[in-house]
């Protein structure tokens, strides 16, 4: 047994079935600490005696980390960015416990909190499965299964955004300090591109003279190498968003990650906030930020997928076939056909928005 301090907070540490246990105390108090290291010693050996296979207990953040590891190799690239945003939440709360430690009221504590914390319910429920994956291959997940219920999940596919919120958001966007915020959202609702399509694009997939993108990474099989046309207004955001990058190569992000600071008056903090630097090629994980502030100042409720959604509608009303959909889409289920190919719902139904021979969008923003 080992304890220490971490500046005014007691620690304990001490190794338990060959696996290395090391826990806070959350206390000024060394006998605190002491009382606290030799309960959960004494929980871990009453729970070990429990078990069928005792020798080798693992931590949770040890089991996922070699799930992961074993099956990382046969998932596309969207399904380890959703595992890797999972561990990033399960692990605070799990890491430190060994895998028969995990109750169901341990589960049910980490719902609420990630709900307080505004997540949804599908994004909750796919944390937890992966949670789910990792114990049933240990042989535990059925000792708790009927007593964790998943949560409820909105269904929503999304809505069609009007021309004056499209408006108001274009606006806010071009007034955003992430410079590379306006051209994706307005290529997003002029292509129905998803995000990780658009983050992930490179410049060698887009022909501006052309005028067409060929997706790359997708969320799906057949979302991949497909072909999507941009409007004129599109091309030329991209052709004006290029030639702020003089030296831009073919392999370099088309939103690349860019450092942000304050610019003000020398050794003195304060001023506008501005991107000090560029990493061409690294494209940006993120909008989050700035997508989160550009909606708050135009007054647009919305989720980003609302941009594909809006463009999938548009393209609908203007008359596109069933296979037009599903090429510019990706494998679009007959639901979403159904559900895009609504008549009367849009206001672009009654402009022609497509000129289907081209198979292109003619906004007026």
């Amino acid at each position: 047994m080992s304890i220490f301090k971490r500046g005014s907070i007691y620690w304990y540490g001490f190794s338990f079935a060959g696996q290395r246990i090391q826990e806070s105390s959350r206390s000024t108090s060394r006998g605190v600490c002491e009382r606290l290291e030799r309960e959960r010693r004494r929980n871990l050996e009453l729970g070990a005696q429990g078990l069928k296979a005792v020798a080798k207990p693992k931590l949770f953040a040890v089991a996922v980390k070699n799930f992961l590891s074993e099956h990382e190799p046969h998932w596309a690239p969207t399904t380890r960015l959703i595992h890797a945003n999972s561990l990033a939440h399960l692990e605070p709360h799990f890491g430190g416990k060994l895998l028969f430690e995990i109750r169901p009221e341990h589960i049910h504590a980490y719902q609420r909190a990630r709900l307080k914390e505004g997540a949804s319910g599908r994004s909750i429920n796919i944390e937890i499965a992966l949670m789910r994956s990792v114990l049933r291959k240990a042989k535990l997940w059925e000792n708790i299964q009927d007593d964790v219920k998943p949560l409820k999940e909105n269904r929503d596919t999304g809505r069609e955004l009007s021309d004056d919120e499209v408006v108001r958001l274009l606006s806010a966007c071009r007034a955003s300090v992430s410079q590379g915020l306006y051209p994706a959202v307005l290529v997003s609702i002029h292509t129905g591109l998803r995000a990780l399509e658009l983050r992930s694009l490179r410049w060698r997939q887009i022909d501006l003279l052309k005028g067409i993108v060929t997706v790359g990474e997708s969320k799906t099989e057949g979302g991949k190498g497909r072909l999507v046309y941009l409007s004129a207004l599109a091309t030329q955001t991209l052709q004006n968003w290029r030639s702020q990058f003089p030296d831009v190569q073919p392999s370099h992000a088309v939103f690349p990650r860019q450092a942000f600071g304050l610019k003000g008056e020398k050794n003195r903090f304060g001023g506008v906030v501005v991107a000090f630097r560029t990493f061409p090629d690294q494209p940006v994980s993120t909008f989050k930020t700035a997508w989160e502030t550009a909606k708050k100042a135009a007054g647009v409720e919305c989720r980003w997928h609302d941009l594909r959604h809006t463009a999938a509608s548009r393209i609908a009303a203007g008359g596109a076939t069933e296979q037009t959909l599903q090429a510019l889409f990706g494998w679009m289920s007959p639901k979403m056909l159904e559900r895009y190919s609504h008549e009367g719902g849009s206001e672009a139904a009654s402009r022609g928005c497509v000129r289907s021979e081209h198979i292109r969008i003619s906004y007026r923003f």
